[in-house]
């Protein structure tokens, strides 16, 4: 998952090749806005559908893209993954910014998308308020640490260099956290989400900003956690 652009020497099987150029960071973006497309859309479809098993979808969907995109752009798909990247070091401030790009207008398009294809009928906007939330953006923030904490240790960690199961294990962190906390804050843990899922009518727009906060501020203290925790690393 994570961007090896600052120290190539240490990159692992899974994480993109150094490089630069042009071409380098089109291909980059590009696998970037193809894989956010496939999980807001997967989230965006199963939600509107009634579909009772779609954390379990978005979960698997985020694992086989991650396996699909990371040795081209480290599959991140979501921008609080980016942020923790960004402050763990292991990719610069421009391509943040556009893989931030990307991944926010691959997740508009996406909740369009399904939008326009999916009869909806079941689901409801969330808008929590008060207590209600401070419970939603709680959980969000825990979550989203979690996501983001377990992508730096099965994927930029020396000690993990070369393993198969990074994907599988950043799959199941979506999952086990959109099943446990999915009816207290929609279960998004990802600002590209979020956007598609106030696009497609499932987040109210009052409440987006909360949301993306929260993931985004999640993304940063899972950085320093893993450089205060992982000594190898840092």
């Amino acid at each position: 998952m994570a961007n090896r652009l600052t120290r190539p020497e240490a990159t692992q099987q899974h994480s993109p090749p150094p490089g630069s150029g042009p071409g380098t960071a089109t291909r980059k973006y590009a696998v970037e806005a193809l894989g956010t497309f496939f999980l807001v859309f997967t989230v965006v479809a199963g939600v509107l559908g009634g579909v009772v098993f779609t954390p379990l979808a978005a979960g698997a969907m985020l694992m086989v893209m991650a396996y699909a995109g990371a040795h081209i752009s480290g599959g991140h798909y979501n921008p609080a993954v980016t942020m923790a990247v960004l402050w763990r070091g292991r990719i610069g401030i421009r391509d943040a910014a556009g893989y931030w790009v990307a991944q926010l207008a691959a997740g508009a398009v996406a909740a369009v998308v399904a939008r326009a294809v999916v009869e909806h009928h079941k689901a409801g906007t969330l808008a929590p308020t008060g207590d209600a939330l401070v419970a939603a953006g709680l959980v969000e923030l825990i979550y989203t640490f979690g996501l983001c904490y377990v992508v730096l240790n099965v994927a930029t960690s020396r000690d993990q260099q070369g393993n198969g199961f990074y994907g599988l294990a950043i799959g199941f962190t979506v999952t086990a956290g959109a099943f446990a906390v999915g009816g207290i804050s929609g279960g998004s843990f990802n600002p590209a989400v979020t956007l598609g899922g106030a696009i497609g009518g499932l987040f109210a727009w009052s409440t987006l900003w909360v949301f993306v906060l929260v993931q985004l501020v999640a993304g940063v203290c899972s950085g320093y956690a893993f450089l205060a925790l992982s000594r190898a690393d840092s």
